[in-house]
């Protein structure tokens, strides 16, 4: 009895390698949540947000809406994907839910000249990457491993957070799990960056922002200590900072 009621458990237990694998590595199709950018969703699956409006035949502004749902594989009509490609330098999508009023103080912080500390710039073509803060690295990038795709910058909670380089926010929220007050600033149609737990965020979608402007706080959110998580995107996909930061 003993040892078919040890087998019986067994059975029902996941093995330990679908416990440690993504989920989203298996995943087909995401259905659309309040909150939600074309965006962040191809952020989230590690994909070229062109090629996830192209797949589902979304065009700029790539408005989409919840309960949506949207392919993450396959192949796009022809006529969809060079349609995409031609748009993607427009207007940013908007997020799925209304947009929340924003106080007084918080208005205040957007609009307001905030310092620019001086520093060291890296070019890669037209791009002028600076750090996005002043701490000890104590996290790096590995390729291949979906714990480690940027670099952990470590600081106090309120230090300023520093746009990497020239660009347009196309995410400012908190939907992606585990990145908790997140932005995503575009620098090309090659190039993304990432700032990710901060305390608070002093930019929106839409907002152009310049390397060395001061774009949000420094904080714990989504995490277990005051650290800025950083990541650069090359098209869709992970790519060393320290290859790029000065």
């Amino acid at each position: 009895m003993l040892l078919l009621s040890l087998f019986s458990c067994s059975t029902h237990r996941a093995p330990s390698s679908a416990l440690k694998q993504p989920p989203d590595i298996r995943l087909n199709y995401h259905t659309v949540s309040r909150g939600d950018t074309l965006y962040s969703i191809a952020w989230r699956y590690g994909k070229d947000f062109r090629q996830l409006a192209a797949l589902n035949g979304i065009t700029s502004p790539y408005y989409i809406y919840p309960g949506q749902r949207l392919k993450l594989r396959g192949k796009a009509p022809v006529s969809t994907a060079s349609g995409a490609r031609e748009k993607a330098n427009k207007t940013p999508s908007s997020k799925v839910a209304a947009k929340k009023t924003v106080s007084a103080s918080s208005k205040k912080s957007l609009t307001r000249s905030t310092k620019r500390h001086s520093g060291q710039t890296r070019r890669t073509g037209s791009i002028h990457w600076r750090w996005p803060a002043r701490g000890k690295v104590i996290n790096q990038f590995r390729s291949g491993d979906s714990l480690r795709k940027g670099v952990d910058i470590a600081g106090e909670k309120g230090e300023s957070v520093l746009a990497a380089a020239d660009g347009t926010v196309i995410y400012a929220g908190s939907a992606l799990r585990g990145y908790g007050k997140l932005l995503i600033v575009k620098h090309s149609d090659e190039y993304l960056s990432a700032y990710a737990h901060n305390h608070r965020l002093l930019v929106r979608e839409g907002s152009k922002v310049k390397a060395g402007q001061r774009i949000a706080e420094l904080g714990s959110s989504g995490t277990d200590r005051n650290k800025l998580h950083f990541e650069i995107r090359r098209n869709g996909q992970p790519v060393d900072p320290l290859a790029y930061l000065p």
